[in-house]
């Protein structure tokens, strides 16, 4: 393994009732931004639980956080921090709630434009306003990593930033809080947390290693965990599974001497920019379109997978074979639990292809060096 550093100061409350917790977390602050989608916490009963927590604070609202969350957004929560001098930010629901949280965190503790400073000047987040979240969907991981994606929808992108001061102070885990998820959500979450974990362990080093361990493992547990979870909804040991999986996936334990790659990622964000696509369906396409083209000189480490995730007998393969025959398996898995595997499933335009490239920023990885005219064929392969 490459030389690493490793810090997460993340509390975390795990398990069934961990929302009791919230009332001691919150305790030191007085004025609350409580962040939320589109109102399903007050449906089934979150959000009763959370303004129980908060009694005695003075609490104001944003609500209406959508999927990819767009910087209009942020803008408006940035301002009723300003204007009301908050000094913490509650976010509940998933991801997209928590990393416009995030965004607004930092973006009130300057006077500048956010997405220029942070987003295209990539700025180093030297302060935000203290956050914590009380997760109803596993799948980005946002609730113990310090980053997050915003989309700007006029410019056409979608952008990732991050800083030490934007990890949450604490995450409140109820896996039981997933239970009335959509079955859209809970695979768009499930194939997230995934392709985390292979943008891990699809980079160099290749040989053998600890870190690679943990993500064959937490892999494992994800194809075990989502039949059972999408066959029984409540069930508690697949949704807590699929919860815990999700948060280590992104963490920083599975980037440990690893040198990451997140191209995948970001072949994807492009087509959530141009067509509001949700984001664990567009990687699902794209994800192993992505691999297909890379795969070449890292054949050994895709027969490893093959083996030890997909539990394929790869002893008549040659390398080559056995990776190609491992991406095809990641490809049935998303097909299994009712994902697409096409750009066309997903009612993206074939004549947007070449846009689409020219939008994607790509850099070097350990396992590519991608060129327009390679984004324009990766397009073009997942088309159909």
């Amino acid at each position: 393994m490459d030389a690493f550093y490793f810090y997460n100061p993340v509390k975390i409350h795990f398990g069934e009732g961990s929302i009791r917790a919230l009332k001691e977390e919150m305790k030191p602050y007085k004025k609350v931004l409580l962040t939320y989608g589109k109102g399903s916490i007050k449906k089934n009963g979150i959000y009763d639980k959370v303004m129980e927590a908060l009694e005695g604070k003075e609490v104001y609202e944003l609500s209406d956080i959508m999927p990819n969350p767009r910087v209009e957004k942020v803008y408006e929560g940035i301002k009723l921090v300003k204007d009301h001098d908050i000094d913490f930010i509650l976010a509940v629901g998933g991801g997209s709630t928590i990393d416009c949280s995030k965004a607004i965190a930092a973006g009130a503790k300057t006077d500048e434009d956010f997405w220029k400073k942070y987003f295209i000047d990539k700025d180093d987040v030297l302060d935000a306003t203290p956050l914590g979240s009380v997760l109803t969907m596993a799948g980005t991981g946002s609730e113990m990593d310090n980053g997050g994606v915003i989309t700007n929808w006029e410019e056409q992108k979608k952008l990732s930033f991050g800083g030490e001061p934007c990890y949450p102070k604490f995450s409140i885990l109820d896996p039981t809080y997933t239970y009335s998820l959509p079955k859209h959500h809970l695979i768009s979450g499930t194939v997230d947390m995934f392709s985390h974990i292979m943008e891990e362990y699809f980079s160099m080093p290749d040989e053998e290693n600890t870190t690679d361990e943990i993500s064959e493992a937490l892999m494992r547990t994800v194809i075990e965990n989502i039949h059972i979870a999408l066959e029984d909804p409540r069930n508690y040991r697949a949704r807590a599974n699929l919860m815990w999986a999700s948060t280590l996936a992104i963490n920083g334990l599975t980037s440990l001497g690893k040198r990451s790659d997140w191209l995948s990622h970001r072949l994807e964000h492009t087509l959530s920019a141009f067509y509001d696509v949700s984001h664990g369906m567009g990687l699902a396409v794209m994800h192993p379109n992505y691999l297909k083209y890379v795969y070449k000189g890292h054949e050994k480490k895709f027969r490893r997978w093959a083996e030890n995730v997909w539990k394929m007998d790869t002893s008549a393969m040659t390398d080559d074979e056995a990776a190609i025959k491992s991406i095809e398996k990641l490809q049935d898995f998303f097909k299994s639990i009712g994902a697409p595997t096409t750009l066309k499933e997903i009612d993206i335009s074939r004549d947007s292809i070449e846009a689409m490239a020219k939008k994607t920023d790509v850099y070097k990885t350990s396992y590519s060096d991608l060129k327009l005219e390679d984004i324009i064929n990766i397009y073009e392969q997942a088309y159909e």
